[in-house]
């Protein structure tokens, strides 16, 4: 039997809004270690953020720790600071 291939992320492209459909048409929940990667802290402060509720939110999923890209998204938006830029 043949194997109808995977769905590709855009892998050169640029658009962050493609990049970020693809992951949530896909794999919307991410791992506190991939999170902490991907906003650029350790894991370390990621668990400090989770438990005094400064950081995304999150979802116990069994015993991981799971984050949605959406609540990324937000989080990131919400602590956008100064600068005037549109």
């Amino acid at each position: 039997m043949m194997k109808t291939p995977k769905k590709l992320a855009p892998a050169n492209s640029r658009n962050a809004a493609a990049r970020a459909e693809f992951a949530r048409e896909t794999r919307p929940f991410l791992t506190a270690k991939q999170v902490a990667f991907h906003i650029g802290v350790s894991l370390t402060t990621l668990r400090r953020m989770r438990n005094s509720n400064t950081g995304p939110r999150c979802r116990l999923h069994g015993a991981t720790w799971v984050y949605h890209i959406d609540d990324l998204h937000a989080w990131s938006l919400a602590q956008t600071r100064g600068g005037g830029h549109d």
